[in-house]
């Protein structure tokens, strides 16, 4: 008798930190269900002088967003795909897709016979958002800047001010990217989500039961996604040792992700409101959106008088950090981040209380979600984009309220609870992820 052999799943993600990481994650934890693993990826990775050299090349263009570019570069490499894909021993027997490709890589897997699912790397908010746009965005008199919300059918009203402001021209980049990928979602077999059913319990249920968007396949939450081991630098010890210092819940930690660099003016005011607070902190600063380009120090980037006032107190570094060990350790009681799905993934897993200061994207939707299960507070107030600045008044205030709410550290403490049953053996993360590894076993 033949044994039953195990599948063999090709990952592709597209261009991006936030695209990458909940790949990885999903790849080592097929891998230790047993599954084999075969990563595709673009290269070279983005760099911000690779955006700087287009923009110069064509002056009447406008600036060229890296990631955009990248993003666009690998969707117009997929006829690169079809070889790689029949010709691999032992043969895949699916293929998990970022959403920002499907479009492209779908035909491919049908004239392979090879079942397609997608990795949405968002809230289902957000992606309830995206697979709607060809609708909203084929309707200018309702979906334009004076809107006040956005209606889909079966979900509650959307703030237009929680929509990406690119969302309203479609023959931008991202945006018709968007529109063309969610127009071939039909064709996967399912959307795996970074998330976990208790989380978003109300639109998914929306989606999958009440088919509020009946071209969608069914939207499959899978866990949050946990980290791999990766070895370990300097840094690493440094802010590690630091924090083992610390009174429990005694420091709050403060990073806006891989992709948002915060100006100097707004720096400065952040800068008065940690000091204020009187709290301890761990500040991961960033300054350029590429991460391999941003060289300057961070005792070049902040007031003098600030670093001697805080040095015994707080920590800023710059460089890439193991978020979730982070977030994990007993001194970090709250945490002020942009509200990026990864980040608010890793802190529901921990049972961090979340301060939501949203920057772009689909930020503002995954804000409303995170106050909605009780992970955190939203300041609706703080303007977003690089143009706006929320003075040091204001940030010491929200800090101070973060750190000190004992009702929503008991609400983020529940929250870590539903989030770690859910990806608990026989959890419904679990159920879910097995039941897709199951159906792809080759008997």
């Amino acid at each position: 008798m033949n044994m039953p052999q195990p599948p063999h799943i090709a990952l592709f993600p597209s261009a991006g930190m936030g695209h990458l990481m909940p790949f990885l994650r999903l790849a080592a934890m097929l891998a230790k269900q047993g599954s084999i693993v075969t990563l595709i990826t673009g290269q070279p990775t983005v760099s911000i002088a690779e955006s700087d050299h287009i923009s110069s090349f064509l002056p009447d263009s406008p600036p060229v967003d890296p990631f955009f570019q990248q993003m666009h570069l690998i969707n117009q490499s997929i006829n690169l795909l079809p070889p790689l894909l029949s010709s691999s021993s032992p043969p895949f027997s699916a293929i998990f897709v970022d959403f920002l490709v499907v479009a492209k890589v779908a035909p491919v897997a049908k004239s392979l016979d090879l079942p397609i699912y997608v990795l949405a790397t968002s809230s289902v908010s957000f992606v309830s958002v995206m697979a709607y746009l060809p609708v909203l965005a084929s309707n200018p008199v309702e979906f334009n800047k004076t809107s006040a919300e956005i209606k889909i059918p079966g979900l509650p009203p959307m703030a237009m001010s929680s929509l990406p402001p690119i969302f309203l021209d479609s023959s931008h980049l991202f945006t018709s990217t968007i529109i063309t990928n969610s127009q071939a979602l039909s064709e996967a077999k399912g959307i795996l989500m970074n998330t976990f059913e208790w989380f978003e319990a109300s639109t998914l249920a929306a989606l999958n039961k009440d088919r509020a968007i009946k071209s969608l396949p069914p939207i499959l939450p899978i866990r949050p996604l946990q980290p791999y081991h990766v070895p370990h630098d300097d840094d690493r010890d440094q802010y590690k040792s630091r924090l083992e210092n610390q009174p429990a819940e005694s420091v709050v930690y403060i990073s806006f992700g891989s992709r948002t660099a915060m100006s100097r003016d707004q720096i400065q005011e952040l800068e008065k409101g940690l000091e204020k607070t009187g709290w301890r902190f761990f500040w991961v600063l960033k300054t350029s959106k590429v991460d391999k380009d941003d060289q300057e120090d961070a005792e070049h980037l902040l007031n003098e008088a600030f670093l001697e006032k805080t040095k015994n107190n707080g920590l800023v570094i710059k460089g890439w950090v193991e978020q979730q060990e982070i977030l994990g350790h007993p001194a970090i009681g709250g945490f002020l981040s942009h509200c990026g799905w990864n980040s608010v993934m890793e802190a529901a897993l921990q049972g961090v209380p979340m301060l939501a200061w949203p920057q772009h994207g689909d930020q503002r939707l995954n804000a409303q979600v995170v106050e909605d299960a009780g992970l955190g507070l939203w300041e609706r107030n703080w303007d977003w984009g690089p143009n706006s600045i929320v003075k040091g008044e204001e940030i010491e205030k929200k800090i101070v309220e973060l750190m000190t709410d004992e009702k929503l550290k008991g609400r983020a403490k529940m929250v870590r609870e539903e989030a770690r049953k859910a990806v608990g053996r026989g959890g419904s993360s679990d159920t879910v992820i097995r039941e897709v590894i199951e159906s792809l076993i080759i008997p």
